[in-house]
């Protein structure tokens, strides 16, 4: 029978081991770096700006030339092309004028070599396009920047989850140290006839409690250390220790306010820019197109040949006068788009300043609360002092060193706690005020 208890008590001490041996110091500037690098929300941030930028480059089409080049052969008995082939080869004789061949032509094979170019003059629709593409890939480089200050107040507040838990660890293994001196004395004033076996068995189970609570810690610890292995995109898992400990920040309190000019708020402004140009863009497609174009020919009876050439160039105006419906319908569409986009601006910079509101809210509660705790812990501990001195000297119920002891414990967690709390409700100020 002892030998099954043994066993799993090494197993247990030997994972212990390999667990603080795994754990890895970091800081958070580490941490920072490594998520800039490899997060993958920021990677798919910027693929989606490479998008953008992909569709604004293809609007550069309204500005350049289309350059087609082919090279056809033929071979034909049609009496028109054969004819036409001839005179493009620039072979035709009298003798092709005879009635007979011009009906029934033999087989005249004709190789055709064409350089063709269209060059847009006026596209009003396509200027508007242009103007949309635009707006929507400095918008997406915006949301990038956005979603990387956003990371950085995530990083922020992992770092300080992890500083919590390491905090909680440390209260617990002194509670811990606590309670088996507390059984200690309690043991043998149970062997002197000082106590009842009721007051050991109390003592026995604030040790269990004591435990399952630091258990509990230490998988808050891993739980901490594995976010940040997935905001930096690192799969291996490992246990982290901060490098500084959690201690309470320093931070000016100003009238802070909503910029415009913050990233995710520029991005909105320029979404409906862009939104505002295409509607415009559909009605300018009411409008005629100009392009001027152009062709040099090289036409012979044999492949790759050029024994005849021929060129011509012109402008073209174009009205597709009625589509149907299609056109205006296209329109209507975009204009309630437009007008989504400017009622979705407004309720988004609405939401920012309700929310700094209530994080001005959250950050003057937190002050007050961490002079609260931070005077009750003095008083707890101060409690667990003069109760522990009277135990010592059988002068102390055993229950009431216990709560005094549990009181303690609990008021360190609840200081560091808000501690917590207030350095989080910083970051988040600073965060939704950044310009």
């Amino acid at each position: 029978m002892k030998k099954h208890i043994y066993i799993p008590l090494l197993l247990l001490a030997f994972t212990l081991s390999v667990t603080a041996q795994d754990a890895v110091s970091i800081t958070k500037t580490e941490v920072l770096t490594k998520v800039s690098e490899n997060n993958t929300s920021i990677k798919i941030s910027e693929e989606e700006f490479k998008q953008a930028k992909a569709d604004f480059r293809q609007t550069n089409a309204m500005f350049l030339p289309n350059i087609t080049a082919s090279h056809t052969a033929i071979a034909t008995t049609n009496p028109l092309m054969a004819f036409g082939s001839k005179l493009n080869q620039e072979i035709l004789t009298q003798n092709d004028f005879n009635p007979a061949l011009l009906n029934d032509p033999s087989q005249i094979e004709n190789y055709a070599t064409k350089f063709k170019i269209q060059q847009p003059l006026i596209n009003f629709d396509g200027m508007y396009q242009r103007k949309a593409a635009k707006s929507k890939m400095e918008a997406m480089s915006l949301k990038t920047e956005r979603t990387q200050e956003y990371l950085a107040f995530e990083v922020e507040k992992a770092y300080m989850q992890l500083q919590l838990a390491y905090k909680a660890v440390d209260v617990l293994d002194k509670a811990l140290e606590a309670a088996n001196a507390n059984k200690k004395i309690a043991d043998n004033s149970f062997k002197q006839g000082y106590l009842q076996r009721a007051d050991v068995l109390n003592v026995e189970v604030r040790v269990t409690e004591v435990q399952n609570q630091l258990q509990s810690a230490k998988s808050n610890v891993q739980n901490a250390s594995n976010y940040l292995s997935f905001l930096m995109n690192d799969e291996t898992y490992v246990v982290y220790t901060p490098t500084d400990e959690l201690t309470v920040s320093t931070f000016e309190m100003e009238d802070k306010s909503i910029s415009e000019n913050r990233s995710d708020i520029k991005a909105m402004e320029l979404a409906s820019n862009a939104y505002e140009a295409m509607n415009k863009a559909d009605k300018m497609a009411f409008l005629p197109r100009l392009n001027a174009f152009g062709s040099y020919e090289l036409y012979d009876d044999q492949i790759f040949q050029a024994d005849a050439n021929g060129y011509l160039f012109g402008a073209q105006l174009s009205w597709d006068i009625f589509q149907g419906s299609k056109r205006f319908g296209k329109a209507q569409k975009s204009k309630s788009e437009f007008e989504k986009s400017k009622l979705e601006y407004k309720q988004y910079v609405s939401q920012s300043n309700l929310e700094l509101n209530k994080a001005k809210r959250a950050l003057l509660d937190a002050e007050n609360k961490l002079k609260l705790t931070a005077l009750a812990l003095e008083q707890s501990e101060e409690s667990l002092r003069i109760r522990t001195n009277r135990f010592k000297e059988g002068l102390e119920k055993t229950s009431d060193l216990l709560m005094a002891d549990t009181q303690f414990a609990q008021k360190q967690l609840e200081y560091y706690q808000t501690i917590f709390e207030y350095n989080y409700a910083q970051a988040y100020l600073q965060f939704l005020t950044k310009e």
